[in-house]
């Protein structure tokens, strides 16, 4: 079940409540369903209660209680929590197998529209690299969204925007009729400045160009610095891609070691592991050089938490949806860096290790990478990024 799926459970919820006369509210069009907060539990939890509490007439407590014996007998839902002052924490019916098997089964696609919208919208943008390079990025995210996107530049794009940064523009120059849209939608973040130690975009290469034009929020400067092309963790782009390569790494590993991914029971627990034996594996699993390993900082002790990691997985068709109405595309580029941040140090533990033999958790552990390294790679093809194998 994704979060549209339960948020559109948690209103069918309140509206049976309403139907029953045990509240006396207006269902409301829509609810927000979040990972949940400090005391929370479960998969994800909602503040609807509150919400509805004062309309209602009600104590939220109350409201919540209401809510939550409707919720328990909705299919997909394993438990329902209350907690705090009213806030329903819901754990979802074999969440994790459901939705690794369903990013599994669309791939690189999972996130996207199922079909056409029929929605219309016009790009234009000035004749600057960084709003040619953004009108692309949201067209692409609008597409997967179901939209029907024509993009426009005041001028003809300069050959290095098309040949190296990879920008298609389906039209330039002022539009002599109104576009079939709603709106005509200009897309103008803050130009890329000249000179003060700044590169031309051009000269980082297509990847780490896009990514420093797209990374920061619109109205933010992008540092076009060769920093950009830095192989280690304190670049963003290179964790994403590193966290992509080393999932695909690990399938092929686990392919040698002749088991493959089968979504199920983690069962990943806190183990301690020094820094070095973790680094060792890193460059066994990932085939890159340990130089690079060495950059990726490692906890004495690390805790696996994929509770977080799949809700951040499972986030992933609502920050396409976000990205797109808002046309940002730097709120996909910082999401991928946030599941990059949370997989790697889950992967440590995927394959066996020594003379421990291949089980039904190994197997779930590397369908769970398989599914985090898909959202990397679709996130990054959204971008217009590569997503290498090799890295």
């Amino acid at each position: 079940m994704t979060p549209v799926e339960l948020s559109r459970t948690v209103l069918r919820a309140v509206r049976r409540a309403v139907d029953d006369g045990e509240l006396d509210v207006a269902v409301p069009g829509r609810t927000d369903v979040t990972p949940p907060g400090p005391g929370g539990c479960g998969d994800y939890a909602t503040n609807v209660a509150l919400q509805l509490a004062r309309p209602a007439g009600q104590p939220p407590l109350r409201v919540a209680e209401i809510l939550r014996q409707r919720l328990a007998h909705s299919d997909g839902i394993g438990d329902v929590v209350v907690t705090g002052p009213g806030f329903l924490n819901i754990s979802l019916r074999g969440s994790g197998d459901a939705l690794v098997r369903e990013i599994l089964r669309l791939g690189q696609r999972y996130g996207h529209a199922d079909r056409p919208t029929g929605q219309l919208v016009q790009l234009h943008a000035p004749h600057e690299v960084r709003a040619v390079v953004v009108m692309d990025a949201v067209a692409r995210i609008l597409r997967s969204q179901g939209a029907l996107v024509r993009t426009s530049c005041v001028a003809r794009p300069e050959p290095a925007w098309t040949d190296i940064l990879g920008v298609e523009v389906d039209a330039y120059g002022t539009p002599d009729a109104p576009a079939p849209a709603p709106l005509d939608v200009n897309v103008r973040p803050r130009p890329v400045p000249v000179g003060l130690g700044s590169l031309d975009p051009d000269a980082l290469g297509r990847d780490a160009a896009r990514w420093a034009l797209l990374h920061p929020a619109p109205h933010d400067r992008a540092r076009i610095t060769a920093d950009h092309l830095i192989q280690r963790e304190s670049n963003p782009l290179f964790r994403v891609r590193y966290a992509h390569a080393r999932t695909r790494a690990l399938s092929r590993n686990a392919a040698d070691l002749g088991f493959h991914a089968e979504p199920g029971d983690v069962d990943v627990h806190p183990r301690g592991d020094t820094a070095a034996a973790v680094q060792g594996t890193d460059a066994r699993q990932a085939d890159v050089p340990e130089t690079a390993v060495a950059e990726t900082t490692v906890q004495d002790t690390v805790v696996h938490d994929t509770t977080a990691l799949r809700n951040l997985l499972a986030d992933h068709p609502r920050v396409l949806q976000a990205a797109a109405a808002h046309h940002a595309p730097d709120r996909l580029a910082r999401y991928l860096v946030t599941v990059a941040d949370a997989v790697l140090p889950f992967l440590a533990v995927v394959l066996p290790r020594g003379a421990e033999k291949p089980s039904a958790a190994h197997r779930a552990r590397l369908a769970l990478a398989e599914a985090a390294g898909a959202v990397l790679a679709g996130g990054l093809s959204l971008l217009g990024i590569d997503a290498p194998e090799h890295l």
